[in-house]
């Protein structure tokens, strides 16, 4: 099934997870120069770039919402769909509860604040490879005869009958 929210032909959704992406999983490198520098101004960037990812992230749900939304009940493209987006929805939230934690005083943030920083990155890795499954192993949002049943990517079996060796 093809994305249902599209800008000139390229599914949007797709286009905006960079964003957020990019800039929560890499505030993390600035608490650790945080940490290893023992302050300085590397705690207001790591501030500034997760209110951005946050405010981009909640724009990139809104878009995978429209997506998600399309996706036929029952399928596994639904499941993973749906673990996908729970589980950004928390990620969202760790670091918006990091950055709220960060406002009082954005050069020194609290070792909590970190802490939620690092468990957000931990389950973004997690949530990308999912919104990955969605993409490239079942052809979510960019292929109109996608097989939103496949086998998970890890059984190495065919995407396209569900069984049998993936072919090399």
């Amino acid at each position: 099934m093809e994305a249902r929210a599209k800008l000139l032909g390229h599914p949007i959704h797709q286009m905006l997870i960079v964003f957020p992406l990019g800039l929560l999983g890499g505030s993390i490198i600035f608490d650790i120069v945080y940490l290893v520098r023992h302050g300085g101004q590397w705690g207001a960037v790591t501030f500034w770039m997760i209110a951005v990812g946050v405010i981009s992230g909640l724009v990139a749900a809104l878009f995978g919402v429209i997506d998600w939304l399309a996706i036929p009940g029952g399928t596994r493209a639904k499941k993973i769909g749906t673990l996908h987006g729970v589980g950004n929805v928390i990620v969202v939230v760790l670091f918006a509860v990091s950055w709220y934690l960060r406002s009082g005083n954005p050069l020194q943030p609290s070792i909590t604040a970190i802490v939620l920083s690092f468990v957000g990155v931990g389950l973004a890795l997690v949530t990308g490879w999912l919104g990955g499954e969605l993409v490239g192993r079942l052809g979510v949002g960019v292929d109109d005869g996608a097989h939103l049943n496949a086998p998970n990517s890890i059984t190495h079996r065919a995407a396209g009958t569900g069984t049998g060796p993936t072919p090399a």
